[in-house]
C-alpha cells in the first residue's frame, strides 16, 4: 500500500478547507436570513403597536375598547405562527445543507475505506479470508446504521415541522375564538 503523495495531501487539505469555508458561508446565510426575518419582523410589531395604541386611544366606550383588545389577539397568533415557520425553514435549509455536506463526507470516507480493505485482501496471506469478510461485514453494518440514523433524522425533522404546523394553527383557532367570544360579550 503507497503511501498518500505530497500533492495528495494537498489536494485532500485543499478539499476539507473548501468544505469548511462552503459550511461557514451557509451558517453566515442562515444568520444573515435569520437576521432579515428578526428585523422584519421588529419593525412590522413596532408598526403595528402604534397604529393599535392610536385607535385604542381614540376609543371611548369601555365595551368597544374590549372589542378591539379581542380583535388584536387573532392577527398577534397568525403573526406568531408565520414568523415560526419562516424560522423553521431558515434552520431546515441550514441542517440540510450541513446533512449534505455529512453524506458526501461520509460516502468519500466509505469509499476510501472499501478501496483500502480491497488493496488489503488483494495482498493478504492464504486463510485471512474470514477476517476480510468480517472487515467487509463490519463495514455493510455501519453503512446500514448510517443510512438508518439518516432516514430517522429526516423522519424526526418531518415530525416536528408537521407538530408545529398542528400546534400553530390549533393556536390560531383558538385566538380566533377567544377574540369572537370577546367581541360578542363586548357586544352584549
Amino acid at each position: 500500500m503507497n503511501p498518500s503523495t505530497p500533492e495528495q495531501l494537498a489536494a485532500a487539505q485543499k478539499a476539507h478547507l473548501d468544505t469548511a469555508y462552503g459550511l461557514a458561508t451557509k451558517v453566515v446565510e442562515g444568520v444573515e436570513r435569520l437576521t432579515e426575518l428578526n428585523l422584519k419582523t421588529i419593525q412590522s410589531t413596532l408598526a403595528e403597536a402604534q397604529q393599535n395604541a392610536l385607535k385604542a386611544f381614540s376609543i371611548q366606550d369601555p365595551q368597544a375598547w374590549l372589542a378591539l383588545q379581542a380583535a388584536f389577539v387573532a392577527p398577534t397568533a397568525e403573526k406568531v405562527q408565520l414568523y415560526s415557520r419562516q424560522l423553521f425553514e431558515i434552520v431546515s435549509a441550514t441542517q440540510g445543507r450541513f446533512a449534505q455536506v455529512a453524506q458526501a463526507q461520509y460516502e468519500a470516507y466509505n469509499l476510501r475505506v472499501q478501496t483500502l480493505v480491497e488493496a488489503v485482501a488483494r495482498s493478504a496471506p492464504a486463510g485471512s479470508e474470514a477476517a476480510i469478510a468480517g472487515w467487509k461485514s463490519a463495514i455493510g453494518a455501519t453503512h446500514t446504521l448510517i443510512e438508518t440514523l439518516q432516514k430517522t433524522s429526516q423522519q424526526a425533522v418531518l415530525v416536528a415541522e408537521s407538530s408545529l404546523n398542528a400546534a400553530a394553527t390549533a393556536a390560531s383557532k383558538t385566538a380566533r375564538r377567544t377574540a369572537e367570544q370577546a367581541s360578542a360579550s363586548a357586544r352584549r
